[in-house]
């Protein structure tokens, strides 16, 4: 996705985060000098009003005060010097690394302002009133810029104080140096952090994005999985409450959808079933009814008399009654089916799960027959059809191979999974069917064989119920011949084939 959320999020945090780390470190370049200087400006005024205030009319302070006010300067690093009007020194500091008497320096300096031998430039006055003047100067004597406060006390008394502002500027450079180190730091943390942060907080939003994904492609699996009690987890609820209902009104949906095909189809298929159902009842019936009759007659007129051949004919009565009533059980299925009064519900089952439980249900059956059946799948193949009516086909389709294996007497049971449609194929060895008889064993009552089919009581129905159940489901079905025997197949819609619907 080029343009996720999750992108744009750790894009928009480090930006912010840069921005603010990159505008710190110029405003701190650009502002800190001229903020240090205004609080330094600040520091000599109030040095200025604690000596104004203190200072007596013999240009004297206590012990204290001047313990005071020497601790004042000596943690804002202030230089100073009080005199008289004569110049002449009454209180002052010396810097602790200067070698040179530095109150006559700076009381030269006084001296100067005051008798204007020394001149003071316009641009560098920073602050002036009636008692005091603050500049900055550089002062060659020492080679240093200073921050300087001179004037007059309220008691007549000339001072002058001032601040190193080369210390400044060093102090804002490594200042500078330090807060660049944080930056590249910080943003590199910064950006560690926000890019996990932004995973936390946009994995399950991804989540929800693909299940809403996978939900428009009709796959019902889909379930949100992060939980969370926030409005994303909640959300996540709502998506999987949805999801179940979708896939209950789609089963509905297929279902209706069924029911109309076969309406539209319905009529035009009853006149020619009704003939054609006729005149296969009547062909069918024929034989068992003349064999019951000619037996029941020959019963009735004692033809033999032992016990052994009045048990075989009742025998052949019960055992053709028993096949007419097994074909009217077929024929009313698949009229049923035909003419539509059986309802078609599609569902959502697992194909493997049913041929599983149908094999174990067969199993007697296939050994009575010495065959070995094989079904090799283990994976979930989830199809859309009618469960029961799968299991009819596959019913046929097992009982057909069971009365037709040969050779090798194996039965295969494959599924193959073709996109949209899961193919399950039923394969026996034994021989083929001619090529002239494959397109028309789907009929009702057509047998390749007839001897034997008429032996294992084959009615000819079975594999035209399969073709009524396809046909109601409109899916593909078939038979091919093999090097070594016959395999029958058919096609049920696979879930994510049902998707693309």
């Amino acid at each position: 996705m080029k343009t996720s959320i999750r992108k744009q999020m750790t894009i928009i945090f480090i930006g912010l985060i840069v921005g603010m780390f990159l505008l710190n470190y110029l405003i701190n370049t650009f502002f800190l000098e001229d903020y240090y200087s205004m609080r330094k400006q600040q520091v000599l005024v109030d040095a200025y009003e604690k000596l104004n205030e203190n200072i007596t009319d013999e240009g004297r302070m206590t012990d204290k005060q001047v313990q005071e006010f020497e601790d004042i300067c000596n943690r804002n690093n202030i230089s100073f010097i009080v005199t008289d009007e004569n110049y002449n020194r009454l209180i002052w500091t010396d810097p602790v690394y200067s070698s040179m008497d530095y109150s006559r320096l700076i009381g030269a300096r006084l001296n100067g302002y005051g008798i204007g031998i020394d001149t003071v430039d316009e641009d560098s006055i920073l602050a002036k009133n009636d008692k005091y003047t603050i500049q900055k100067k550089f002062d060659s004597e020492v080679g240093t810029n200073y921050l300087e406060m001179w004037g007059v006390l309220d008691k007549g008394f000339r001072f002058l104080m001032r601040i190193n502002m080369d210390s400044i500027r060093d102090s804002v450079q490594i200042s500078n140096e330090f807060i660049k180190y944080i930056c590249v730091f910080g943003m590199i943390l910064a950006g560690i952090m926000v890019m996990i942060i932004t995973n936390r907080v946009t994995k399950p939003i991804a989540e929800l994005t693909e299940l809403s994904k996978r939900m428009a492609d009709l796959d019902f699996n889909a379930k949100y999985t992060s939980g969370g009690e926030n409005e994303i987890g909640q959300l996540g609820k709502h998506f999987n409450q949805m999801s179940e209902k979708l896939e209950k009104a789609y089963s509905q949906l297929l279902t209706a959808n069924n029911e109309l095909q076969k309406d539209i189809e319905k009529k035009e298929k009853i006149d020619d079933m009704r003939k054609e159902f006729l005149s296969n009842v009547s062909h069918e019936l024929k034989t068992p009814i003349a064999l019951i009759q000619g037996y029941a007659e020959g019963l009735q007129e004692c033809v033999n008399d032992d016990a052994e051949s009045r048990a075989f004919y009742c025998d052949v009565i019960m055992d053709e009654a028993s096949k007419m009533n097994g074909l009217v059980q077929k024929l009313l299925t698949l009229n049923q089916l035909e003419f539509g009064n059986d309802q078609v519900v599609m569902e959502r089952f697992d194909l493997t799960d049913l041929i599983r439980n149908k094999l174990q249900s067969i199993e007697i059956l296939a050994q009575q027959k010495d065959a070995k059946i094989t079904f090799e799948a283990t994976e979930e193949q989830y199809v859309w059809a009618d469960e029961f009516k799968v299991e009819e086909i596959l019913t046929n389709y097992l009982s057909n191979a069971l009365n037709h294996v040969d050779g090798e007497r194996k039965i295969m049971v494959t599924t193959e999974d073709r996109g949209d449609v899961i193919r399950t194929t039923v394969f026996n060895t034994g021989a083929n069917i001619p090529e002239a008889d494959l397109g028309l064993i789907w009929d009702k009552f057509y047998k390749v064989d007839k001897a034997r089919t008429r032996e294992y009581g084959g009615s000819g129905v079975g594999l035209s119920i399969v073709k009524a159940i396809m046909e109601s489901f409109h899916q593909q079905y078939g038979v091919e011949n093999c090097e070594n025997g016959v395999a029958f197949w058919f096609e049920l819609k696979s879930e994510k084939g049902q998707q693309g619907v």
